[in-house]
C-alpha cells in the first residue's frame, strides 16, 4: 500500500491532463475567426438601410444599455428608455441610435411617427448643440444620419399605403411628443405653377434610361405635379409644358431641439427647393448640398406622355397639335424650366416622325451634369415633321428670335447671345437654317418673280419671306449636327419615302397662302403647280432642288458647326457607310470644327459615344465663352 499516499494527488493530475486535453481543441470564450471578403465588408457597411441589420454604432448601443434583447421583443420600450437617456453614452452616439433604432421601427410596424421621429433625432446628431462636436467627414454615421433624416421626413409625411407626401401646416404625432410644422404659401411657386402632388422619389422605379441619377445631400428628394397660378403669365411663362414633373427637395429646418427633447413639443419650418433655384445650403454652420432626383423626374414627365403618340401623327398630319389637349399652347419652342438669365440656351430638334420625348437619353445625362446644369437652360424645339423643311425652318428661326426677345427684351443677357442648337436628322437639317445665309436662292428655285413684285397679302408676304429666305440667328453661336441628311437620305428618296410622301397632309396654315400666291401670281409660280408643293420627305430626296441648294450653302463664318456621324458597319469601304438611313457622304461637312463617326444605326441621339461628344462641345463652348469674358490685360 506504499503508493496510497500518492494516489488522489496522481488522480488530480491525471484529471487535470484530461481536462486539458479535452480542451485544447475547442475555441476560447474569447477569440478571433476568419472572414471571408464579403462577410467582412459587411461589418463596414451594414445598417437599416443596407438590408434591416443596425449598423454597429447603433447595437453597441443596445448592448452598453442591455437592451439588445429586449428591443427585438418590444422595440417602442427600448426606443423610449434610450429618449430618456443613456447617462454615460454621449448625446450624439445616443441619437445617431435613436434614429436607426426608430427608422427600424417605423419601417417594421408602419407607424409613421417614428418616421418623424427618425428625421428629428438624425437632424440632431447632424446638428449638434453648444459643445457638441460636428460628425467628422469620414465618421461613417454621417452620410447614414443623412439618409435617415431625408427618409424621415418623405416617409413620415406620407400619404398611408401610397407614395403621396402631405407638405402642409400643422400639428403631428411623435412617439415622445408632437411636432407642429410651418410652411410658406409662396414655398410652392415655381415659374407659373404652383407644385402639387409630391411623390417620394425614393419609391419611385425609373425604366428606358440607362443610368439614374442622383444628386447625394440632405433634403427628402420629391416630384411634384404643377398647377396653373392665378393671374396673368408671361409669353416665357407659357412656354412651360404642365405635363412636367418636377423635381423638388423637401428640408424641415428644426427649433430648439434641446427645448423638444425636455418639452415633448418640437417645431419645424419646412422649406422646398428645386435644382435651378439652389443646389446648396446653410446648414449647421456650413454649406452642404441638397439632394435632387432630376432623373425619376424626367421619366416621370414621359411616363404615358402624348409626345409619343404625336410622333407618327407629326409626321402625317400638317395641323396635329402636340399640346391640343391641354389649355396650353405654345409656338413650338419649350422651355423646361422658368427663365433664369446668365444660363446660355441649348435647343433640341428632333427628328423626321419623332419628338422631343427622343432625347430623354440625352437631358437625362446633360441635366445631370454639375458642370453643365448652371451654366445651360435646355430648350425643346417640336414640330409637324411631314410639313416642307423651309416652312418649319422658318417657324424655328422666328420662334428662336420671339423667345430671346421675350426673355431679355433690353439685351442685358449676354447668355442668351451664346446659343448652342442641336439637331438629328431633319433637325439637324433645320439647326443648319439657323446658321446660314441663303440670300433668294431657296426663292429662285421655287418662284419666277421677285417676291416684291407679287401681288400677294402682307401676311402671305411674311410667311414666305419667313420660309424662304435665311441670315444666321446672331445669337446662335454653334451647331451640332448629328446623324442629318445634307444631301439627302435614300430612305426619303426609295419608295418608303414616296409613299410616306402620298401620305403627308399640309397644313392649311400653308395651302391657304400658297393658294392665293397660285390665284394672284401665276407667272410667278411657273415652275411649279400647287400639287408639286413639296413635303418633308420630298425635301430629303437627294435629287430635289431644295437639297441640292441647300447642301450649297455653308455655315456662315463665326459660327462653329459640329458633326456628329453613325455607321452601322465601319468595317466597310468609306463609300458604303451609312446607318440604315443616311449615308456617310450625305452626313459629312467638309470644314466643321469636329467630326466623330459612331458605330450605331441612325437613333443615334441616345447613343453613349453620341451623348459624350454632345458634352465635350459643351463643355468647349464654356470654357471658350468664360475666356471671352474675361479681361484682357495689357
Amino acid at each position: 500500500m506504499k503508493f496510497s499516499f500518492h494516489t488522489p494527488r496522481m488522480a488530480t493530475a491525471i484529471l487535470v491532463s484530461g481536462l486539458l486535453l479535452m480542451t485544447a481543441g475547442c475555441a476560447t470564450p474569447v477569440g478571433v475567426r476568419r472572414l471571408d471578403p464579403e462577410a467582412g465588408n459587411r461589418t463596414l457597411t451594414t445598417s437599416v438601410l443596407s438590408g434591416g441589420a443596425l449598423s454597429a454604432s447603433t447595437t453597441q448601443i443596445l448592448n452598453r444599455s442591455g437592451l439588445a434583447q429586449q428591443f427585438q421583443k418590444n422595440p417602442a420600450a427600448v426606443i423610449a428608455a434610450l429618449h430618456r437617456g443613456l447617462p454615460t453614452a454621449p448625446p450624439a452616439d445616443q441619437r445617431f441610435a435613436l434614429a436607426e433604432l426608430s427608422f427600424l421601427h417605423g419601417t417594421r410596424s408602419g407607424d409613421s411617427t417614428y418616421f418623424r421621429a427618425a428625421a428629428i433625432y438624425a437632424y440632431a446628431f447632424l446638428y449638434p448643440g453648444d459643445g457638441d462636436v460636428f460628425p467628422h467627414t469620414l465618421d461613417p454615421r454621417l452620410r447614414l444620419a443623412v439618409d435617415l433624416y431625408n427618409l424621415g421626413i418623405a416617409r413620415g409625411l406620407v400619404v398611408p399605403e401610397s407614395d403621396r407626401v402631405t407638405l402642409k401646416s400643422g400639428w403631428r404625432k411623435l412617439p415622445f411628443g408632437d411636432l407642429t410644422l410651418r410652411t410658406e404659401e409662396d414655398e410652392f411657386r415655381w415659374g407659373p405653377y404652383r407644385l402639387t402632388n409630391f411623390r417620394d422619389a425614393t419609391r419611385i422605379g425609373v425604366r428606358g434610361l440607362r443610368n439614374r441619377y442622383r444628386w447625394p445631400g440632405i433634403g427628402a428628394p420629391l416630384v411634384a405635379t404643377l398647377k396653373p397660378m392665378p393671374g396673368e403669365r408671361t409669353p416665357a411663362d407659357a412656354r412651360i409644358p404642365p405635363s412636367l414633373r418636377v423635381a423638388v427637395t423637401a428640408f424641415i429646418e428644426f427649433d430648439d431641439l434641446e427645448g423638444g427633447f425636455e418639452s415633448g413639443h418640437f417645431t419645424g419650418t419646412l422649406r422646398l427647393f428645386t435644382p435651378g433655384e439652389v443646389t446648396d445650403l446653410e446648414f449647421a454652420g456650413r454649406r452642404v448640398p441638397i439632394e435632387y432626383s432630376q432623373t425619376v423626374a424626367l421619366a416621370a414627365s414621359l411616363d404615358g406622355s402624348q409626345a409619343y403618340r404625336f410622333e407618327i401623327r407629326g409626321l402625317l398630319s400638317g395641323e396635329f397639335d402636340l399640346f391640343s389637349e391641354s389649355s396650353w399652347k405654345t409656338d413650338n419652342v419649350i422651355l423646361l424650366e422658368p427663365y433664369r438669365p446668365g444660363r446660355i440656351p441649348v435647343v433640341f430638334i428632333h427628328g423626321t416622325a419623332s419628338s422631343p420625348a427622343r432625347w430623354a437619353e440625352m437631358l437625362n445625362e446633360l441635366q445631370n451634369d454639375r458642370a453643365l446644369w448652371d451654366r445651360c437652360q435646355f430648350w425643346l424645339f417640336t414640330y409637324n415633321t411631314g410639313n416642307p423643311i423651309l416652312y418649319s425652318g422658318g417657324i424655328l428661326t422666328s420662334s428662336l428670335r420671339q423667345v430671346v426677345s421675350e426673355l431679355d427684351p433690353d439685351g442685358r443677357d449676354d447668355a442668351l447671345s451664346q446659343m448652342v442648337v442641336i439637331g438629328h436628322s431633319q433637325g439637324g437639317m433645320l439647326a443648319r437654317m439657323t446658321a446660314i445665309d441663303s440670300g433668294s436662292r431657296f426663292w429662285d428655285d421655287a418662284f419666277a418673280v421677285p417676291i416684291d413684285r407679287m401681288d400677294i397679302s402682307p401676311d402671305t408676304e411674311s410667311l414666305l419671306r419667313r420660309s424662304m429666305f435665311y441670315k444666321p440667328l446672331p445669337f446662335v453661336k454653334r451647331v451640332i449636327f448629328i446623324a442629318t441628311p445634307h444631301r439627302g437620305s435614300f430612305v426619303a428618296g426609295g419608295r418608303i419615302g414616296q409613299l410616306a410622301s402620298r401620305l403627308i397632309d399640309l397644313p392649311f396654315r400653308l395651302i391657304s397662302p400658297i393658294t392665293e400666291v397660285f390665284e394672284k401670281s401665276p407667272e410667278a409660280v411657273a415652275k411649279r403647280s400647287i400639287e408639286d408643293i413639296p413635303r418633308s420627305t420630298d425635301n430629303m430626296t437627294p435629287s430635289d432642288p431644295f437639297v441640292q441648294t441647300f447642301s450649297s450653302i455653308p455655315v456662315s463664318p463665326g459660327i462653329a458647326a459640329h458633326s456628329i456621324i453613325a455607321v452601322k458597319n465601319p468595317e466597310d469601304p468609306k463609300e458604303k457607310w451609312n446607318d440604315g438611313v443616311v449615308t456617310y457622304r450625305s452626313a459629312h461637312l467638309d470644314g466643321t470644327a469636329s467630326e466623330i463617326v459612331i458605330k450605331a444605326g441612325h437613333s443615334v441621339q441616345s447613343d453613349p459615344g453620341a451623348i459624350e461628344e454632345v458634352r465635350r462641345i459643351l463643355m468647349e463652348h464654356l470654357e471658350q465663352v468664360t475666356r471671352a469674358s474675361l479681361p484682357t490685360s495689357r
